[in-house]
């Protein structure tokens, strides 16, 4: 006489259905981390960019007495390193001032609501637009 083993292997759908209801919570909480963290180096991309803006500006100036509208002539490229912010210059040398703006053009700073542009000036004054989170945006 032969026994047969009916005992089966595998899982039930309640355990697939607890297994599945835990990693939807841990991605609920995951994901939105995730992103604020990928927004927040980005922001970095900008504000380094323009704070070397500024330091090579300051530094032309100081070589040729006024200040240059020509990224070039300060070894500034733009789009920044990964390509998700174009930096632009504006000079005044009447008045001895400069500007520096970098405005998103791709990744994710085009999703950024609380960061979109990011501006430095002569006087080392850092806004960010919305104005309300220029402080936030800056890392303040």
């Amino acid at each position: 006489m032969t026994t047969k083993n009916n005992m089966q292997r595998g899982f039930t759908l309640i355990e697939l259905m607890i297994t599945v209801a835990i990693l939807g919570i841990i991605a609920s909480i995951a994901l939105p981390s995730y992103f604020e963290h990928v927004k927040r180096t980005a922001r970095t991309e900008a504000i380094t960019s323009l704070l070397d803006a500024a330091n090579r500006q300051e530094q032309f100036f100081v070589d040729n007495r006024e200040y240059t509208n020509d990224l070039a002539n300060i070894g500034v490229t733009t789009p920044t390193e990964h390509g998700f912010y174009t930096i632009e210059v504006e000079v005044d040398n009447d008045a001895g001032t400069f500007s520096f703006t970098a405005t998103p053009v791709a990744g994710p700073p085009l999703k950024d609501d609380d960061c979109k542009t990011f501006v430095i000036d002569d006087a080392g004054l850092k806004t960010a637009t919305p104005k309300a989170n220029s402080a936030m945006c800056w890392g303040k």
